[in-house]
């Protein structure tokens, strides 16, 4: 009996060593995560500054961007397509009565 007693006592105090190196790791994450979170944020501001400066240099410059391509919408592409098929079908129809 006095065996089960003393191994049980060994397991308890194992058990209590394990739990304060879990409690010791977790600390050490949360650190380093709140280490990292600094750092972003950190980033994030010179990123923010970097293109605050960039925009307001661009405005100054007197360069603009190029001029964005005209979109047609779906029907006009669609009106464009017929009017080429019945140019194409006209000039078949004129070739097949010569």
């Amino acid at each position: 009996m006095k065996d089960l007693e003393s191994r049980k006592q060994l397991l308890i105090a194992e058990s209590e060593l394990n739990r304060a190196s879990l409690d010791w790791e977790w600390q050490c994450m949360a650190g380093e995560v709140r280490a990292l979170r600094r750092r972003a944020e950190t980033l994030g501001s010179m990123v923010k500054a970097t293109a605050t400066l960039m925009a307001g240099l661009s405005s100054l410059g007197g360069h603009q961007p190029p001029p964005t391509p005209k979109k047609f919408s779906w029907w006009q592409t669609v009106l464009k397509g017929a009017a080429m098929a019945d140019t194409f079908w006209s000039e078949l129809r004129a070739r097949e009565r010569r």
